[in-house]
């Protein structure tokens, strides 16, 4: 799972058509003055972090995905295929994996990367220590929720993991109980390998570009905090010779229409957050034009409500059923994502038996204020928090109108994208009533969304906790039965957001990608996950 910006990288390119008509027509964004084989993105914002303990958000993650080099990749049908790890042997009971890494894999200083280094980095993430958010990935792996919850001497639980370099080039992990997805979560950027000396000799500096070491296709070349990073092709890496991209510049243009700018002039090839490139006004003029893509997705936008400050069910679901997300998605949005009826998004195996419908895709607002007549006490002033993308603004400005004709007065605040973090971060959190977010999938299964809603889970900011609806995300953890495993979701969408549900996750819409790029800017697209291949890249 991974947090995304304002609209999950959806209706990137909202009011192009207008801009562009003042600039003298559409051709100043055909093509590219770039050199050969140098990309020019603008990445939009400040990564947060480029440590893959600590990264949460799909931007750290993109660039990322530049600089390491995973176990295991996903396919174009979203299937692990072989990456550092040449090949993987399952146990009968599907409760053991055994990984072969290859012998050629290499750290930017010369360091040959083993098995090693793959059991101290996933060690280091759920250790207490570290205290980090994604360390929940690693709890399918025997030990690692026992290690990560430890208070003191926890050397002895340390030891406990199940994760074991056998020799220098073979991994052993055991799994509490057979994981259908667990292949394909090592694609996740948590499970990726750190250098350990260097993680130890420089603490927090240590992804800085003078101290960084990696092991993937580009190296941190430089990093001016706030304004750009610089990555350049490895040439080192075990499969330096297919990868076409000498360098990377990225630009951190927050400001939409500063960005679209840079676009049409040929300052920048492409955007990696895509949805600060475009001025959210109107999109229509634009989806005709050759440099502007839309892809399918496998994430959801919502609404996210604190439930120490709304304690209130019958509130929360009146919230819920104020909003028109068909309003959202046909006159804010505009780049043909879906109204969501569920937290779980379309297109997920099973998603068929998880959608009960009780969220109307248009408002309800008499059943909305028969919920609120039943809230005691309700609270009829909330602020509500976004990010401050242009997207998130307009989209948040939509949701106080709605909430407004319910009798609702929302205030709402925007943040920079890792202060918004920051703020909303784990729970729980006194300060916030309602938040704006998406959510991208790491892995094609219902689990990892509905995770999110877990007690104690770290991205569980509306501070949610159902003991019996963690009961059922146990037992599907440990059903390998496909259908009856999609019956324990529709149990647990039902208690989110269903009919008698906590509504702690308010859906809004399913996304799409929405990306701009040159025409001469080949391989430049994302899958389902809205991970990016690097190496597929090119500018010709």
């Amino acid at each position: 799972m991974r947090y995304v910006r304002a609209g999950g990288f959806v209706a990137l390119m909202l009011s192009l058509a207008a801009t562009l008509a003042a600039c003298g027509g559409s051709d100043n964004g055909a093509k590219s003055t770039a050199p050969s084989q140098i990309l020019r993105v603008n990445v939009g914002s400040e990564p947060p972090s480029l440590d893959p303990g600590l990264a949460t958000d799909v931007t750290s993650a993109n660039v990322l995905s530049a600089l390491m080099d995973p176990l295991v990749k996903l396919g174009d049908d979203l299937q692990p295929v072989p990456s550092l790890a040449e090949s993987w042997d399952i146990s009968a009971d599907r409760k053991t994996v055994t990984f072969h890494l290859r012998q050629d894999g290499k750290w930017t200083n010369g360091d040959p990367v083993t098995a090693h280094d793959f059991e101290y980095s996933w060690k280091r993430t759920v250790s207490p220590e570290l205290a980090a958010d994604y360390a929940y990935q690693f709890y399918g792996i025997v030990g690692a929720q026992e290690y990560n919850a430890c208070a003191k001497s926890c050397d002895a639980l340390k030891d406990k993991v199940g994760v074991k370099a056998l020799d220098d080039y073979t991994l052993e992990v055991r799994l509490t109980e057979p994981q259908p997805w667990f292949l394909q979560q090592m694609a996740h950027t948590s499970f990726l390998a750190v250098h350990q000396a260097t993680v130890e000799q420089f603490g927090e500096k240590w992804t800085e570009p003078e101290n960084i070491v990696t092991d993937g296709p580009f190296k941190l070349k430089a990093w001016e905090h706030e304004a750009s990073i610089t990555l350049v092709k490895n040439e080192g890496w075990r499969q330096a010779a297919n990868v076409h991209l000498k360098r990377v510049d990225g630009k951190m243009i927050a400001d939409s229409t500063t960005a679209l700018q840079a676009f049409e002039s040929g300052e920048i090839d492409a955007c990696l957050d895509q949805q600060t490139c475009i001025p959210v006004d109107e999109t229509e003029g634009l989806k005709d034009e050759p440099f502007y893509h839309v892809y399918p997705g496998l994430g959801i936008q919502y609404i996210g409500i604190n439930v120490n400050n709304i304690p209130d069910v019958n509130e929360r679901r009146a919230l819920a059923l104020a909003l028109d997300r068909t309003t959202i998605v046909e006159n804010v949005t505009k780049g043909g994502e879906a109204p969501a009826r569920t937290f779980t998004p379309e297109g997920l195996p099973g998603f068929e038996t998880v959608d009960e419908g009780f969220v109307p895709t248009t408002a309800d607002l008499d059943r909305a204020k028969q919920f609120m007549a039943q809230a005691k006490d309700p609270k009829k002033s909330i602020t509500l928090y976004a990010n401050q993308d242009a997207l998130a603004k307009s989209i948040a400005v939509a949701v106080q109108s709605m909430w407004d004709d319910l009798g609702v007065k929302t205030t709402i605040k925007t943040l920079e994208w890792a202060q918004y973090l920051d703020l909303i971060g784990p729970p729980p959190n006194h300060v916030v009533d309602a938040y704006y977010i998406g959510w991208i999938g790491d892995y094609v299964d219902a689990i990892n969304f509905l995770q999110l809603a877990e007690c104690g889970s770290g991205f569980n900011s509306a501070d949610y906790c159902d003991p019996s609806f963690d009961d059922l995300i146990t037992q599907a953890k440990s059903t390998a039965d496909n259908e009856a495993r999609y019956d324990l979701y529709r149990q647990a969408e039902a208690k989110l957001t269903g009919e008698a549900g906590g509504m702690p996750f308010i859906p809004l819409y399913w996304i799409t990608y929405s990306i701009l790029s040159k025409e001469n800017v080949k391989g430049w697209k994302p899958n389902l996950l809205d991970q990016f291949d690097w190496t597929a890249v090119s500018v010709e």
